[in-house]
């Protein structure tokens, strides 16, 4: 397997240009003041739900946005204890979410460097 030239067309991941949406970015620095954050989903619907106070109205497409370019982890067996549960009574799978190494060094660019989203 040969290493990744960045022309996959679909991941982002691994080229060298990085896009960012100013609500991903948003989201981005938000998850970086905070270590870790609530997400859950419904069997049926693979959408992350984030409902805590301040969420973007887009949140889901955000958060897949954002784990798709390798920024952050979603990690639905991984619940995070002392969650108010009842904005997600109906969401039976809960888990947590995180910067990933490559979500804190892009926000540690973007800290540094004055750098935006587009």
């Amino acid at each position: 397997m040969g290493e990744c030239t960045g022309n996959c067309g679909g991941c982002s991941g691994c080229a060298r240009e990085l896009v960012l949406t100013q609500p991903e970015l948003d989201f981005l620095r938000y998850l970086g003041q905070i270590p870790f954050l609530p997400v859950a989903r419904t069997p049926a619907d693979p959408t992350p739900v984030y409902r805590e106070e301040g969420a973007p109205e887009q949140v889901g497409l955000i958060l897949q946005c954002l784990e798709k370019k390798g920024l952050i982890s979603l990690d639905f067996d991984k619940p995070l204890k002392g969650v108010d549960n009842g904005r997600y009574w109906d969401c039976p799978i809960r888990g947590s979410m995180a910067l990933t190494r490559r979500g804190q060094l892009v926000l540690e660019m973007v800290e540094c460097q004055g750098l935006e989203a587009e």
